[in-house]
């Protein structure tokens, strides 16, 4: 069964769904968590610190809206479109990570925002 997470950002509430991945389940185990994420093109990453090994299912190439971990930055990722490394539209991690998780309805909000948020990620009730 996959969990459900709210991520908040100041006033913005996003919504994922997180798989049954031993990264997604290290995750779970760290909620309720507050941390910064910096911008990187169209994706944002921080470290929360989540420990994790590079999975067998670990890619660099992501999809919109897809949530990862970067075992290399013990970090947290989100991505919304294409970052520096993407060759056109894809988004693209700077090396491989784990995917966790994808998030749910519009996310069209995170391009309006700035080059560093706070976010605070808890389980959906």
């Amino acid at each position: 069964m996959t969990t459900k997470i709210k991520l908040i950002i100041g006033s913005l509430e996003l919504f994922a769904e997180l798989s049954e991945s031993s990264s997604a389940k290290k995750l779970i185990s760290l909620l309720p968590i507050e941390f910064n994420m910096s911008r990187w093109g169209d994706e944002y990453y921080g470290d929360c610190g989540i420990k994790v090994d590079l999975s067998p299912d670990a890619r660099d190439i992501m999809e919109k809206g897809e949530l990862a971990v970067w075992p290399a930055g013990n970090a947290l990722c989100i991505f919304f479109g294409p970052t520096p490394a993407s060759r056109g539209d894809e988004p693209r991690a700077v090396s491989p990570v784990n995917p966790i998780g994808k998030l749910i309805g519009d996310y069209e909000a995170l391009k309006k925002l700035g080059r560093s948020i706070k976010v605070r990620i808890e389980i959906l009730k």
